[in-house]
């Protein structure tokens, strides 16, 4: 009887530690990932790879949703304020 008990905490143990180091792996390779996405996207538009960066581009992205929004809404004013500023915004960003 104990030699099953032996058995059934080793089986749980190695199934535990595969677990463990699939998901150290999985997150590992999802880092590496997003670092290289974001390592490219810095590359392409000629920034640098900083938060500071990456919060202005997408507060670029972002004004130019709002303006394509408004578009969509016609609403002409409104977009060429919202589309004004995202293009701005992003022409900073990138010079």
């Amino acid at each position: 009887m104990q030699d099953f008990f032996t058995w059934l905490g080793k089986t749980l143990g190695e199934i535990i530690r595969f677990m463990v180091d699939l998901l150290i792996h999985f997150f590992q390779n999802l880092g590496d990932a997003a670092r290289g996405f974001f390592h490219g996207l810095s590359a392409s538009l000629g920034v640098p790879t900083t938060l500071v960066s990456l919060l202005i581009l997408v507060l670029g992205l972002w004004l130019l949703y709002l303006g394509l929004r408004a578009l969509l809404r016609r609403r002409l004013v409104a977009t060429l304020i919202w589309g004004l500023l995202g293009v701005t915004v992003l022409s900073w960003l990138i010079n």
